[in-house]
C-alpha cells in the first residue's frame, strides 16, 4: 500500500488535487455569494421597507461564505507550496 502512495506522490497528484481544490473553492464561493445577492435583491424588491434588515443579513452570510472560502484556499495553497 505504501508503494501506491509513494507512486502517486511522485506523480504529482497531490499538487493536482490541491489546484483542482483551489479552483472548486473559488467557483463555489462565487456561486454561493451570487445566489445570496440574487435572493436578497428579490426580497428587497418584494418588501422595500425591510431592505436594511435584508441587506445586513446578506452581508453577514456573504462574509461567512468568504471566510470558509479563504480558509479552504489557504489549506489548498499550503498543500501546493509546502509539498
Amino acid at each position: 500500500m505504501s508503494f501506491l502512495f509513494t507512486t502517486l506522490a511522485d506523480a504529482g497528484l497531490p499538487l493536482f488535487g490541491a489546484t483542482i481544490g483551489v479552483g472548486l473553492v473559488a467557483i463555489a464561493a462565487g456561486i454561493g455569494i451570487g445566489k445570496i445577492g440574487a435572493a436578497a435583491l428579490e426580497a428587497i424588491a418584494r418588501q422595500p421597507e425591510a431592505g436594511s434588515d435584508i441587506r445586513s443579513n446578506m452581508i453577514v452570510a456573504a462574509a461567512l461564505i468568504e471566510g470558509v472560502a479563504f480558509f479552504a484556499l489557504i489549506v489548498c495553497s499550503l498543500e501546493i507550496f509546502l509539498s
